[in-house]
């Protein structure tokens, strides 16, 4: 039961301390909401790189020419040996007439230059699908080693320059949140130190009359807590609805329709989510680390 009057009176002091200094409050809950608002932007940025990373690397593929002379058992060798390749997902076999009735259909002008020719001019190809691509380069070499290939390829520079701006742009983010989740833990802990120093004779009292070391903390822990969980909600509202606006207006797409937004539900809720956790978490590890250096206890 002691406990239970300790959380309660905890609770009831640390509400009266931020209407008491409501001024102070107020200034930590705003730029709270700044910093967290920030992280919610950066939060939503790097999901959605990161899901667009994903999407566009399960489009990277090996397109593997055979030699003109090569046999039907020579592809189904070819085929085997490629998946037996570590992180090959597939080999999906297209052959040279294939080639040439996609290409017939997609412009008319093509038939007319294969009707030009004795016999069909294309080679029978392999497209080549992996697990992780990184290993690109390593699996495309390999398949050039085997033999009756004509050309394996996968447009080596212009995929390394994408894996490369996207990689920097996720470590970018990853640092501006980890950054932002510093400084609101910095604005609330010299917060909490103030209201510490306003409160020290109060405090002292309360050592004098044999308070326990919880008993004097709990106040303040609890006020972190209720100055971070404020500060998340403007964050949190500007998150879900502007993230579904911008969602709606640009038909969930961004410049091209190959890359697309991450759909709202559910996604949105989790960042909602994600950012009253780090208010409410981050305040009470700011007041708590205040009250352990300032307070000696």
């Amino acid at each position: 039961m002691k406990v239970f009057r300790i959380i309660g009176r905890s609770f009831r002091d640390a509400f009266k301390s931020v209407f008491r200094n409501f001024s102070l409050s107020m200034a930590s809950i705003l730029c709270t909401t700044i910093t967290l608002l920030t992280v919610a932007i950066s939060l939503v940025v790097a999901y959605n790189i990161q899901d667009i990373t994903n999407s566009l690397e399960k489009e990277l593929t090996i397109v593997v020419y055979l030699e003109k002379n090569a046999t039907n058992e020579d592809a189904e060798f070819i085929k085997s040996s490629i998946e037996a390749m570590d992180n090959v997902e597939k080999a999906v076999y297209k052959s040279k007439d294939e080639w040439k009735n996609e290409m017939s259909e997609y412009d008319s002008s093509y038939q007319s230059l294969f009707d030009s020719y004795d016999e069909n001019p294309l080679l029978d190809s392999f497209v080549v699908y992996v697990k992780d691509v990184k290993s690109l380069d390593t699996i495309t070499n390999n398949i050039k080693a085997l033999d009756k290939i004509e050309s394996a390829s996968y447009g080596k520079d212009a995929v390394n320059t994408m894996l490369s701006v996207f990689d920097f742009i996720d470590k970018v983010t990853v640092v501006i949140v980890i950054s932002l989740i510093f400084v609101t833990a910095f604005l609330i802990t010299n917060t909490i130190k103030l209201t510490i120093y306003s409160r020290r004779n109060e405090i002292e009292i309360m050592r004098l009359v044999g308070s326990s070391n919880i008993a004097i903390k709990m106040p303040f822990v609890i006020e972190g807590f209720v100055i971070g969980f404020l500060g998340s909600i403007i964050p949190v509202i500007i998150t879900i609805y502007g993230y579904i606006i911008l969602f709606e207006k640009l038909n969930g797409h961004v410049l091209v329709e190959l890359i697309t937004l991450i759909s709202p539900y559910n996604f949105i809720f989790y960042i909602a989510l994600i950012i009253m956790g780090l208010g409410a978490l981050i305040g009470m590890l700011g007041s708590l680390l205040a009250v352990r250096k300032y307070l000696k206890i």
